[in-house]
């Protein structure tokens, strides 16, 4: 990558682990776009659940960040319940929801930042760009049964994370993969106390839910620091609530 300040597109980027992930870059000099569903300076306005909003917010990244982009950090994703009795409609409009915004858009951003490391020279780490994709731990371990869809789109993330890895390698392309489970967002404080906070962190050996700012410095080190050899990496970040 360039040796100038790195430039970072990072998607929901307005709060939680989004907003530490681009403080913590912009700490080390970066130069960071974020996206967010409302536009605010350093912030790029995206509904990524309509088709093709990847596709137009990357361009709009580009044009922003002068037509380079070093690193993409997919974090935009959505955490929304549907019951199995559902009706049908409902069932298929949740799936579709979660999987085109947590899926779908990233796959459309990760396509465009391989198109667009490979048409560029390796820099810093014999590196064309990096992409770091956050996950969840519903990944490995699933999640409730009104959440099988977020289970299922967090799992795709990471077996894309890892094609992409091994697809692109040779290409000077690193692709990594982060698996928080819960996180102290607002989103979490509300999840745990309608399921009985205290059964949960039970489940957790560390006893408590990983703060954003955790999260966001491993992001930072897979955007920024992480060796090319560690490309394909998938961290867990859940208190040790799931091993494997």
């Amino acid at each position: 990558m360039s040796e100038s300040p790195p430039h970072i597109l990072v998607t929901g980027a307005t709060r939680g682990i989004g907003a530490a992930i681009v403080e913590a870059l912009a700490a080390r000099g970066a130069k960071v776009v974020g996206h967010g569903t409302r536009a605010a300076p350093g912030v790029l306005a995206a509904d990524l659940s309509e088709g093709g909003a990847g596709d137009r917010l990357w361009d709009a990244a580009l044009e922003s960040l002068d037509g380079r982009i070093d690193v993409l950090i997919n974090n935009a994703g959505v955490f929304e319940a549907i019951a199995l009795d559902a009706p049908d409609a409902d069932w298929q409009a949740s799936w579709g929801r979660t999987m085109q915004i947590n899926l779908q858009s990233s796959a459309d951003l990760c396509r465009r930042m391989v198109l667009h490391a490979q048409g560029r020279e390796p820099g810093a780490a014999a590196l064309r760009g990096r992409i770091v994709n956050v996950a969840s731990r519903a990944a490995y371990r699933g999640d409730s049964p009104s959440h099988w869809h977020y289970a299922a789109s967090k799992a795709g993330m990471v077996a894309m994370t890892k094609s992409i890895a091994r697809g692109y390698a040779a290409q000077g392309l690193a692709a990594f993969a982060i698996c928080p489970g819960y996180v102290m967002t607002g989103m979490a404080e509300d999840y745990l106390a309608s399921r009985g906070g205290g059964k949960l962190l039970a489940d957790i050996p560390l006893g408590r839910v990983a703060q954003p700012d955790e999260v966001a410095s491993v992001a930072t080190y897979l955007a920024l620091d992480a060796p090319a050899s560690m490309t394909g990496a998938v961290l867990d970040v859940n208190g040790a609530s799931f091993v494997r």
